[in-house]
């Protein structure tokens, strides 16, 4: 049922017309987004290049575990798609991992931040902006890391997934 769902999701475009209304940048017209519910998959019009954006804006749940947003290669589950890079908010150890999924293999998990950006029942804003040779990620305004590419064909970053504890508000 889940995957017949998320075929669902794939077909429901919201005009592009209509988005540009909504959002503040044109820029974020390019993500197609269905209702935004927990465990999220949604398609990425055009791939990821340098210079385009990701917006995810949520709510952290009242307990949580653990949140994860992954921008993969499609959505295949058998066998796996690609992970370009996976951000994992855990909050038992405070850390914000990322890592990345290619043919099967997990890379080397990078976990080094500044500090715990997410809180219990709070909102959020993560921003995944897509640069030529990394990913830079923002955290409601500030840069909290880097993340550089191991996938080397940016356009076939085409799906984002998100699941977790947490309610999401925005995607653009």
């Amino acid at each position: 049922p889940a995957r017949a769902q998320r075929a669902a999701f794939s077909l429901q475009k919201i005009e592009d017309g209509h988005l540009n209304n909504s959002l503040e940048s044109p820029v974020q017209a390019d993500v197609c987004f269905p209702r935004l519910i927990v465990p999220f998959c949604g398609h990425i019009k055009g791939g990821m290049r340098p210079g385009k954006k990701i917006l995810v804006m949520g709510i952290v749940d009242l307990n949580p575990e653990s949140f994860g947003i992954s921008l993969t290669c499609g959505e295949s589950e058998d066998p796996p798609a690609d992970v370009a890079i996976e951000l994992k908010a855990v909050f038992t150890d405070r850390q914000f991992v990322r890592n990345s999924c290619i043919a099967g293999q997990w890379g080397e998990e990078q976990s080094s931040i500044p500090y715990f950006p997410f809180i219990p029942d709070q909102p959020f804003r993560v921003e995944i902006l897509c640069e030529h040779p990394r990913f830079r990620i923002f955290v409601d305004g500030h840069q909290l890391f880097d993340f550089y590419h191991r996938i080397e064909t940016l356009s076939a970053i085409d799906t984002i997934k998100i699941n977790g504890d947490l309610q999401l508000t925005k995607l653009g």
